[in-house]
C-alpha cells in the first residue's frame, strides 16, 4: 500500500489558517482587556499631552529674560498640575511643576537646580542662561488628535491599555475569546490523586497531556470546557464529541486519531461531521487531524506528549491566534550559534528542544524522544530545523524561545 507523501508543515499551517475565520466581537471595559485581541482600531480624539507642559519642576519664563547666567526676574505666579495659569507677565516667571500646563507668553522651563530662590520665593536667581524649549512637552507631542493609536489585530499587553486609557477610552471592541472543549482518549489514562504512585496499575500512565493542553489553552485567551477522559469505545467517543461540539468553537483532542482498532475518534468525528487527517512533515509530531463537529471546528493532536505539546506551539495556537483576528501569528525567531552537532538529517521539519548557555550558544537537551515531556519542561525554547538539514557546531541556527511561543 502506497501511504500519500508527508504534507510540508508550512502548507499545513496554511490550510489550517484558512479555516480560521475571525470569531464575533465584543465590547470589554480597558481594565480587562489584558492579552485581548483589538477588533476595531482606536483613534485618538484629543492631543496628548492635551496642553504644553513642563517636564520637571522649576520656572517657566521667556528664554529672551535670561539669556545669560546670573539674570534674576520677579515670580508672578505658581502654577500645579491642574492649575489654570493666568498668561505669564512680561518680564517675570512662573513657578512651575512637573505636569503643570505652560503659561502663555512663556517658552521655556528652566530647572529648579538651575536657580536661586530669593527673597522668599518672591525672586529666583537662574545660574545657568535659559535656552527656548527646555524641559517643555508639547501639546500632541505623544498622540496627536486624529491619529490610529492601535490597530484592528493588535494583541493588547499593559502599555496599550495605558495608551487607550490615556486617550479616554474605558471601553475596547474586541474578538470575544475562543470557546474550546478539551478531551483525552485512552483506557489507559489516570487522574493524579486518583491513584497513588505505587499502587499505578500495569499499563496505566497519568494523563499529562490534559494538564498541558488546558494550561495552553489558558495562555491563549480561551475558555476552556474539560470534558475529561472518554473511554476507549465508539459510542462514548461519539456521546462526548456531540456534547463537547454544543456551544464551542473548536474541540480539542490528544491521542486517538490513527487507525487502529481502538483509535475511536476518527470514525467518530466523522460520524458527526467531516475529517482530514494529514501526515505531516514535523519531527515530533506527524499525525494531525483538522475537521468539524457539527458547527465547530475539531483538531487532533498525538498522543505522545512531546509531539502534543509541539504541534500545539506550530499548528493550534497560530490557529487559535487567527480566531481572534489577529493579524501577524508567526513567532518571531533569533539566529542563535549552535554548540552542538547533529549529523542525522531527517525528511521531516525537526523542532528540536534546546537552551542557551553562558557563551550565547545553543545546547540540546539529551534526550530528544516524543515521550521525554523533560525535554519540554527543562529547556528555554525550539530550533526550528528545516527538512534534510544536518547541523554543524558554530552554525546559526533559528531559535524559537518559549517566551514567544506562549506570550
Amino acid at each position: 500500500m502506497n501511504r500519500p507523501p508527508l504534507r510540508p508543515l508550512d502548507d499545513a499551517l496554511a490550510a489550517l489558517l484558512a479555516h480560521a475565520r475571525p470569531l464575533a466581537t465584543e465590547q470589554v471595559d480597558t481594565f480587562d482587556a489584558d492579552g485581548r485581541v483589538l477588533a476595531q482600531d482606536l483613534v485618538s480624539e484629543l492631543h496628548v499631552p492635551p496642553h504644553d507642559n513642563s517636564a520637571m519642576d522649576g520656572y517657566a519664563l521667556r528664554a529672551a529674560d535670561a539669556a545669560v547666567a546670573g539674570a534674576e526676574l520677579p515670580v508672578s505666579q505658581r502654577i500645579a498640575a491642574g492649575a489654570v495659569p493666568a498668561p505669564l507677565l512680561p518680564g517675570t516667571a512662573a513657578r512651575i511643576f512637573t505636569g503643570a500646563p505652560m503659561p502663555a507668553g512663556a517658552d521655556t522651563v528652566v530647572i529648579q537646580e538651575d536657580t536661586e530662590s530669593l527673597q522668599d520665593g518672591s525672586r529666583v536667581r537662574f545660574t545657568a542662561p535659559a535656552r527656548p524649549d527646555q524641559s517643555v512637552r508639547r501639546a500632541g507631542e505623544d498622540v496627536a488628535r486624529g491619529q490610529t493609536v492601535l490597530r484592528a489585530g493588535e494583541r493588547l499587553g499593559p502599555a496599550a491599555l495605558g495608551l487607550a486609557a490615556g486617550i479616554g477610552a474605558a471601553r475596547l471592541t474586541v474578538s470575544r475569546r475562543p470557546r474550546v472543549a478539551l478531551f483525552s482518549t485512552g483506557d489507559e489514562l489516570v487522574m493524579p490523586g486518583t491513584v497513588p504512585p505505587s499502587q499505578l496499575p500495569p499499563g496505566a500512565i497519568y494523563n499529562s497531556n490534559r494538564f498541558f493542553l488546558r494550561a495552553l489553552l489558558g495562555r491563549f485567551g480561551c475558555e476552556v470546557s474539560d470534558v475529561g477522559i472518554v473511554p476507549d469505545r465508539r459510542d462514548a467517543t461519539i456521546e462526548a464529541l456531540r456534547a463537547a461540539a454544543a456551544g464551542s468553537d473548536l474541540v480539542l483532542t490528544s491521542g486517538g486519531v490513527s487507525v487502529g482498532e481502538e483509535d475511536h475518534v476518527r470514525p467518530a468525528v466523522e460520524a458527526l461531521g467531516s475529517l482530514d487527517l494529514w501526515q505531516i512533515a514535523l519531527k515530533p509530531g506527524k499525525p494531525f487531524a483538522y475537521g468539524r463537529v457539527e458547527q465547530a471546528h475539531f483538531i487532533g493532536l498525538p498522543g505522545n506528549p512531546v509531539s502534543s505539546f509541539v504541534t500545539f506551539l506550530v499548528l493550534v495556537r497560530p490557529f487559535l491566534l487567527r480566531l481572534q483576528g489577529l493579524r501577524d501569528v508567526a513567532p518571531r525567531g533569533y539566529l542563535l550559534p549552535a554548540h552542538f552537532d547533529w549529523p542525522r538529517a531527517d525528511k521531516r521539519r525537526e523542532f528540536l528542544r534546546a537552551s542557551r548557555n553562558a557563551e550565547g550558544g545553543l545546547e540540546l537537551f539529551a534526550h530528544q524522544g516524543s515521550g521525554v515531556l523533560t525535554s519540554a519542561a527543562q529547556t528555554e525554547g525550539l530550533v526550528d530545523n528545516l527538512p534534510g538539514r544536518t547541523i554543524a557546531r558554530g552554525d546559526l541556527v533559528r531559535f524559537l524561545p518559549f517566551a514567544e511561543l506562549l506570550g
